[in-house]
């Protein structure tokens, strides 16, 4: 039988990730934190197990959420190549990674800072949400910027933080009321050869299917109407699954 995602978060997960920052912080309550998870570690499932976790490190690292982000960022390791290994070789970082959701949607600077490092690593958009929610305007600049970065990964996250209905995440509209800048990020990024990369701007383009149809189409519209690519023309047969779908 498979291990359920939920089931790697278990105690020994906890235990080595408390080794981990044991290394870099050595004032770290090793016994605190585990004493705060294994109470009710088992009986949570997938997200209130990060939570939980999130929760203790919090409990256990310095009050200061700067202070706390330089300790994380000692235990990075370094950053991944390509685009694979972000569940087989981060997902350890998980719980890092909803700490920043959590506690940093209003520390700017410092959130996507560490979201840029940690996607290099393992994934960064759901850190990045809550900042894309208080700071909009200029997390949608910041976005454009990583559209165009050298790391795939960043641009990767450019545009799967952008997602309306990203899964495990509540809804964000940024991408309608930031059309212009919306539409910018995911045309830098049309002809990427980066397959997570394409998936990700075609799963911009469904959920953008089903909030505002005649958005999604002016999008194909003027993209069908420039250089089509091999890469632009799978996206948009991906991205437009669900008008499909609803034709057929």
């Amino acid at each position: 039988m498979a291990t359920k995602l939920k089931d790697y978060y278990n105690l020994q997960y906890c235990q080595s990730l408390a080794d981990k920052l044991q290394t870099a912080y050595r004032d770290f309550d090793h016994q605190r934190f585990l004493a705060l998870i294994e109470p009710t570690l088992d009986q949570l499932e997938f997200n209130d197990r990060q939570i939980l976790i999130a929760k203790a490190l919090k409990a256990c690292l310095p009050e200061d959420y700067v202070k706390a982000l330089a300790i994380f960022y000692k235990i990075l390791g370094p950053e991944l190549p390509g685009n694979l290994g972000m569940f087989t070789e981060g997902w350890w970082l998980w719980p890092i990674g909803k700490y920043v959701e959590l506690f940093g949607g209003w520390f700017f600077e410092e959130s996507t800072a560490f979201s840029k490092e940690l996607t290099k690593r393992f994934t960064g958009e759901f850190c990045m949400r809550p900042v894309l929610e208080n700071f909009p305007e200029r997390t949608m600049r910041l976005m454009l910027e990583w559209s165009r970065d050298d790391n795939q990964r960043v641009r990767r996250l450019a545009s799967e933080c952008l997602r309306i209905r990203l899964p495990w995440a509540k809804k964000n509209y940024a991408a309608l009321e930031f059309f212009n800048e919306y539409v910018q990020v995911l045309s830098n990024l049309r002809h990427d050869s980066d397959k997570t990369i394409q998936k990700s701007v075609a799963n911009n383009l469904n959920d953008l299917y089903k909030e505002a149809p005649d958005k999604f189409k002016l999008i194909i519209n003027n993209w069908q109407q420039q250089e089509i690519t091999p890469a632009c023309a799978w996206i948009i047969k991906h991205g437009s699954r669900s008008q499909i779908k609803a034709r057929s």
